[in-house]
């Protein structure tokens, strides 16, 4: 799946959310953002094993 398509289809979401119930809407905003950045924490971090796992893949004799 595509991680920033996710993530923008997520804030018009909570957007949408927001507009139809002002005040409750808030909480539902801040969460759906903090949930963006955990899914961007995540997405670098699996990059990152993914690149150490491929280069000491290429050290093997």
């Amino acid at each position: 799946m595509n991680r920033p398509l996710t993530a923008l289809v997520t804030i018009q979401l909570a957007l949408e959310v927001r507009r139809l119930r002002n005040e409750r809407g808030s909480v539902t905003t801040e969460h759906v953002l903090w949930a963006v950045a955990v899914i961007a924490i995540v997405a670098i971090v699996v990059a990152a094993v993914k690149a150490y796992v491929t280069s000491q893949a290429g050290n093997l004799k």
